[in-house]
């Protein structure tokens, strides 16, 4: 049995066709929103590389600061070595130049009273043992390889390690 389609069926139909046309020309919307938000995303997305490329310097400088710091707290001997105390830092720091890095020794008492003498003749007036303090300070010069308006152009990123050596 076929129906007969009416005046009044086919306005429905009509009016359907009319309701997709209208909902196929808001597909540019999201092209536009897109075209938006892209720039933000990408502004976003290079602010957090800059800012873990920081960090990821910063913990490198103070790595290499614990490593000589490591290298020399061993022995009275070590802890003598400049030259290897500076070598253990750098080679810690193999993907960030360092700038030079500087090592101070301090001198105490173990019951606390000060030291007498200079280095290398060091004593304590009370008989105790003198213990000795190293601490390794490195710093690095970092920059950036986007420049943000605002910030500077470099960045000094500074580390220390400070231990006690051990006798």
């Amino acid at each position: 049995m076929i129906r007969c389609l009416k005046s009044y069926d086919r306005r429905y139909f009509r009016g359907i066709g009319v309701t997709r046309r209208r909902a196929t020309s808001e597909y540019g919307g999201a092209l536009i929103e897109t075209a938006v938000a892209l720039p933000i995303l990408l502004l976003l997305l290079v602010g957090a590389t800059e800012f873990a490329m920081v960090a990821y310097g910063a913990i490198e400088v103070s790595n290499a600061a614990n490593a000589g710091a490591d290298y020399g707290s061993g022995s009275a001997i070590a802890a003598a070595d400049t030259a290897g105390i500076q070598l253990a830092a750098n080679t810690d720091a193999a993907n960030l130049p360092l700038d030079p890095v500087t090592v101070g020794r301090s001198y105490i008492c173990s019951d606390g009273t000060a030291t007498v003498g200079a280095p290398p003749v060091v004593s304590c007036s009370s008989g105790a043992a003198v213990e000795t303090t190293l601490t390794v300070n490195t710093q690095a010069a970092y920059s950036p390889p986007i420049h943000w308006p605002g910030l500077p152009s470099t960045f000094t990123l500074k580390g220390q390690a400070v231990r006690k050596v051990s006798p």
